[in-house]
């Protein structure tokens, strides 16, 4: 193995070794998975990133789940795939390539189809695919030999293939809906590339006349412009206010066409006036009303929302100017009661950031309802489970109120509907290749769809596209269903739900059994990250400065699946000094470790106690990080390891065994060498699915290991190593200890002053433990000596008590004060606080000051006032007290 028999460097620096241990472990093909009949399969799908993205704090945290879980498989001894690969990001790409082009002074239009499409792979071949060299930076243990892109030529393969198929079972249809239209990109864009953003605007309350009446009704709405399109007005049919009104006709304002009264439970009775305009073509809720009143359709704005030829005088006004016409001429004519100011909630083009125009559209579409119905069962029977539970009651909502599914983009990049059309009877061709004549009249005049799909129609096929389905591969029938998807909670609507029904309908069973959704990572004000607010953090310059260990371990810590967590550097440094305590503990073992006692079997009969107890430790923690992270708790078993090593292998054990390790007695120094070494090696499996590159690093340098760390076995329980008396014993005195130095360090003692401890108890188990422990407190409690007693009025009255289960301790003041440097330090700190007594109270005498200075000022001011007296009044009491003993 490399780099074995060097010298752990004295210093730990993640940039000597990280990037050389990321190409050993890819050069020795570590994480690669293949067909194994003699071992079970663990498979993870990488959630395809865009092609044209970068990498952000939410795939940092993403990645690092899937790796520790995929590293702690393999170890398990799984055949553990975890494949890779990106995804063509249609409307992000295309709109990268047409800047380029437009700076070269080119269009898409003046090159034409196969030309863009050209420049398209030339671009994304040159940009496209960064992320997944920064993602190597993280040290993802993905298969890069199987990674994908949502355009090769087998993914789309298989897109047509499910295209085809729907169709064939009607389940493709093209028709006329309301989508969401992006006037700048003159697409129809999918809801996940909709940012809804809080919108500041108005409220219009408009006067529609009552036909052959003088009453109105009033509407009220935040799109006037829509008006234009208005084809009915409806009420709640259990609104009294408007019960006599149903049936007739109103007419609309500045148009004067006539339109109906309906009733309809839509309508909300509590929101504006209780009675609603209908504007079939422009709104979806709208739309469904129009449906079920046959009111027909009526559309009045062009692709890029200027008004169209519907709208009158208004023909070829941008949307928002004919907004402000519309109200000049509402409130001329008389029609416009009132404007309100009313918050908003508008989306926005995720790519360009224009206003989305919720428009009818002829647009091909997958009918959900029939594909919603059996991924919507395999939730409710429990084969579909979320992590955390929670979101499962939203996954379940949506499916039950879905719409149908809106496929057809209006882009030139991406997967080209398979769909031909007749140029002399439009006769409607599916296909795999283009027909040669027409299936209805025998034509040759034929064109294909100039449409793309939605992207996330390859992404949906993504568990089973990858693994080379439509053929049957060995592959796909190993690996297939997948285990679990690791994914943020905004796209349960729009991945998951979609790989589900996709995975059931073609595969005939569930993609994964379980996904595990994690949460935003918000800046240290709780803030989402965002380029606007200038808050977000690299992780690339994280690793940079602090490895890449220590941005996983903060990532994975401190937080629990679906919640959103805040970001603190102060934690990445804490974690990299967390790897840098580690560090320094192997160059200890290292430097202890006889070349003779690498080949002694450990032999239980010479363990002394803290050697069975730490064994008893890691056994338990082994079980129990083993059983969390079968419950993807990932965070739980990252802070038992992380708790583990820091506190109990390194500040006790290691502090408990020093003096074995410098003693004279061969047994007792090999047996403390050996337990050294067989917890460490375990430590290091435990940590390395979190931190593996310094674990892997430090692997290395042990004497003896054949292997790569990151294919070796995963710890077991071992019942020769349950010693749980002995844990009760060590954990009593470490208790006792803590006691001790809790007492000391309040005192302000300093460790080379040594007192006396003295111990009051009458349970003999006690007796024994503490005399058992004599060694670790004259070691770690700086105890000149010890002392057992079975009555406390022997002992005397100076004394500070530390009260313990089944005992109490008792320290002489006389060992741990010098009364004359107590002395004279209590009166330097009781003339200090006189002095800030008075400059507080001076301040808070002042009328100026109280009258002038902001309220918050003058209320730390009291509150200092109130802790300085606090500290007075304790000061005083101790010297009293040193002046009485003195």
């Amino acid at each position: 193995m490399y780099n074995m028999i060097e010298n752990l460097p004295k210093t730990y620096n993640p940039k000597d070794f990280e990037e050389k241990i990321y190409k050993f472990w890819n050069d020795k093909r570590y994480f690669e998975a293949d067909v194994n009949k003699e071992k079970e399969p663990f498979t993870i799908m990488m959630p395809p990133p865009n092609v044209t993205g970068n990498l952000h704090m939410g795939h940092a945290l993403n990645n690092t789940i899937q790796d520790i879980l995929i590293r702690w498989k393999r170890m398990e001894g799984y055949e553990a795939l975890w494949l890779p690969g990106t995804d063509h990001a249609s409307i992000s790409t295309e709109a990268k390539v047409v800047e380029k082009l437009k700076k070269e002074g080119k269009s898409k239009e003046n090159l034409g189809r196969e030309k863009f499409l050209e420049e398209a792979w030339d671009w994304t071949r040159e940009y496209g695919g960064n992320i997944n060299n920064q993602l190597r930076k993280l040290g993802v243990s993905c298969d890069w030999s199987k990674e994908r892109f949502t355009l090769d030529k087998g993914l789309s393969n298989a897109v047509e293939e499910v295209f085809i198929r729907l169709y064939n079972k009607g389940l493709i249809y093209r028709g006329d809906r309301i989508i969401n239209w992006c006037p700048t990109c003159k697409t129809a864009i999918s809801d996940a590339e909709v940012d809804h953003e809080d919108s500041h605007g108005h409220l219009w309350h408009i006067k529609y006349p009552i036909k052959d009446s003088e009453d109105f009704i009033t509407i009220a709405t935040t799109r006037p412009e829509t008006i234009l399109g208005d084809l009915a007005i409806a009420v709640h049919p259990e609104d009294e206010r408007y019960t006599r009104l149903v049936g007739k006709y109103a007419i609309l304002p500045l148009v004067n066409r006539e339109i109906p009264i309906v009733a309809d439970e839509y309508v909300d009775m509590e929101f504006g006036t209780g009675a609603v305009k209908i504007t079939p073509s422009h709104d979806p809720n709208d739309f469904e009303v129009g449906h079920r009143h046959n009111l027909g359709q009526y559309k009045i704005m062009n692709d890029d929302a200027t008004i169209n030829e519907n709208g009158g005088e208004y023909e070829g006004l941008d949307r928002y100017e004919a907004r402000e016409k519309i109200v000049r001429d509402l409130d001329k004519e008389g029609y416009l009661l009132k404007i309100e100011d009313h918050e908003n909630n508008v989306g926005h083009c995720e790519r360009c950031k224009t206003v989305v125009e919720p428009i009818i559209s002829k647009q091909w579409f997958v009918k959900m309802e029939p594909l919603a119905k059996p991924a919507l069962e395999a939730y409710r029977n429990g084969n579909l489970k979320f992590i955390p539970k929670r979101f499962g009651k939203i996954y379940s909502h949506w499916l039950e109120n879905i719409r149908d599914w809106c496929i057809s983009r209006q882009l030139w990049w991406g997967h080209r509907l398979p769909v031909y059309y007749c140029k002399d009877c439009d006769e409607i061709m599916v296909s795999r290749e283009a027909p040669e004549k027409c299936s209805k009249c025998n034509s040759t005049n034929i064109h294909q769809d100039e449409d793309t799909l939605d992207t996330w129609f390859s992404s949906a096929l993504w568990p089973f596209s990858t693994l080379g389905w439509p053929e049957k591969t060995e592959e796909l029938k190993y690996f297939y269903p997948t285990n679990v998807l690791v994914t943020g909670y905004d796209i349960i609507f729009f991945w998951i739900v979609r790989m589900v029904f996709s995975g059931i309908e073609q595969m005939g069973e569930l993609p994964f059994e379980d996904v595990f959704l994690t949460g935003l990572i918000r800046d240290e004000q709780g803030r989402k990250m965002s380029k606007s607010l200038g808050n977000g953090i690299d992780p690339l310059e994280v690793i940079d400065e602090y490895g890449a260990d220590a941005l996983r371990f903060t990532l994975i810590t401190g937080n629990s699946p679906g919640n959103d967590m805040r970001f603190y550097m102060e934690r990445v440094e804490a974690n990299r000094n967390f790897a840098n305590k580690l560090w320094n503990a192997t160059r200890f073992v290292l430097m202890n470790l006889d070349e003779d006692v690498i080949d002694e079997e450990l032999n239980l009969e010479n363990l002394e106690e803290e050697d069975r107890w730490i064994l008893s430790r890691v056994n338990n923690v082994t079980k129990e990080m083993t059983e969390n992270l079968s419950k993807y708790e990932i965070g739980i078993a990252g802070q038992k390891i992380y708790d583990f090593i820091w506190d109990e292998y390194c500040d006790w054990y290691i502090e408990m065994v020093k003096p074995r390790l410098y003693g004279d007695n061969e047994d007792s120094n090999h047996t403390a060498q050996k337990v050294l070494l067989i917890v460490l090696k375990d430590i290091l499996k435990l940590l390395h699915p979190f931190m593996p590159f310094i674990t892997e690093e430090i692997w290395s340098h042990l004497p003896k290991n054949m292997e790569a760390l990151i294919i070796s076995s995963w710890p077991e329980y071992k019942d020769e190593y349950n010693f749980k008396d002995s844990e009760e014993r060590i954990v009593y005195i470490m208790k006792a200890i803590k006691g001790i130095r809790n007492v000391r360090a309040e005192m302000d003692v300093a460790p080379s002053r040594r007192s006396k401890v003295i111990f009051i108890t009458k349970d003999e188990g006690v007796k024994s433990i503490l005399e058992y422990g004599e060694r670790y407190f004259i070691n770690l409690a700086y105890a000149q000596d010890i002392e057992i007693e079975e009555d406390k009025d022997k002992i005397g009255e100076d004394n500070i008590q530390i009260v313990m289960d089944r005992s109490e301790i008792f320290l002489p003041l006389k060992d741990l004060i010098d009364f004359e440097k107590e002395l004279e330090r209590l009166e330097k700190e009781k003339e200090k606080l006189e002095g800030e007594l008075k400059r507080v109270r001076g301040k808070l005498s002042n009328e100026g000051f109280l009258n002038k200075a902001p309220e918050n000022i003058v209320e730390a001011e009291r509150q200092k006032e109130i802790k300085y007296k606090d500290m007075m009044e304790k000061v005083l009491e101790r010297l009293e007290y040193i002046k009485e003993n003195i």
